[in-house]
């Protein structure tokens, strides 16, 4: 069985892509919340969708459902959606990945998607991901990637990304797609981890700065960039009723100065409910 299903066949121009996974790849929402910007700003209509059923374990990934008045009126599955967006002052459109990361199958997922973009004539790919890392939100968001050209992630001022451990459906896909001839990258973003529990637009803006760049995209970032703005002003007011808040992102700070200064994440243990309590009363 076919695991798309189209709603319709867009005519793309010369189109690229950029892609996002909610779960482990997406500390703070800060890879699906950019996604899901781009959506907006250019109204991208949705036109297929990858079948959840052979990629989703439901009993970790739970479809969700809205009761009203006693009776269930829908279900929502969590599936990947594919979108597209035409650019009429570029010369290229865009397409949009964005979905719950899977559970099983991620060879046979990675080359759905493989197909699914070489049939629509993509060549070049951007891939968003975020993790938590102990970083102030008082400071620029550090953004690492990876490219098959070095000098093009100095050129963007983004770190080239050193790792070796567990990775994510994003971290799988980057290397078939290059094997399968994309030109790909992967901007990743770090995020504090005392706000995980919270969608960071920092964070996204960060994400979207270097991904228009990239694509050359023409996006008004200027709605992000006031969220963002509210956020880290909503966090600062948590500070200052905090001494030790105040205290630990001083830490922080010091510590992004000073790479040898060593701070324990478990420092902030108790700080994290109290971070989150507050920013949900104001």
């Amino acid at each position: 069985m076919d695991p798309i299903r189209r709603f319709s066949e867009p005519s793309l121009r010369a189109p690229v892509a950029v892609m996002a996974f909610e779960g482990w790849n997406d500390a703070s929402e800060a890879a699906s919340g950019t996604v899901a910007y781009l959506i907006g700003q250019y109204d991208a209509e949705p036109f297929a969708i990858v079948d959840p059923e052979t990629f989703i374990n439901f009993e970790e990934t739970r479809p969700t459902i809205v009761v009203e008045d006693g009776r269930a009126r829908e279900v929502s599955w969590p599936a990947t959606r594919l979108y597209a967006a035409e650019m009429a002052d570029r010369d290229h459109d865009l397409v949009v990945v964005v979905g719950s990361e899977p559970q099983l199958r991620w060879q046979g997922f990675a080359q759905v998607i493989t197909d699914l973009l070489r049939d629509l004539g993509v060549k070049q790919v951007v891939l968003l991901g975020a993790f938590l890392a102990q970083t102030p939100h008082t400071s620029p968001v550090p953004v690492m990637g990876t490219a098959d050209d070095p000098q093009v992630l100095v050129e963007l001022g983004v770190r080239g990304a050193n790792y070796e451990g567990p990775t994510g459906i994003v971290g799988v896909l980057g290397p078939i797609l290059r094997q399968e001839g994309f030109d790909v990258m992967s901007f990743w973003a770090a995020t504090p981890h005392y706000l995980g529990t919270n969608a960071n637009p920092k964070a996204m803006l960060a994400l979207l700065e270097k991904t228009a760049k990239v694509l050359d995209l023409s996006v008004d970032a200027s709605e992000l960039a006031t969220v963002s703005g509210d956020f880290e002003s909503r966090v600062n007011a948590a500070m200052s009723v905090s001494t030790e808040f105040t205290s630990y992102v001083t830490r922080l700070e010091e510590a992004a100065e000073e790479p040898t200064t060593q701070i324990s994440p478990s420092d902030a243990a108790e700080l994290v409910s109290e971070v989150e309590d507050f920013l949900k009363e104001i």
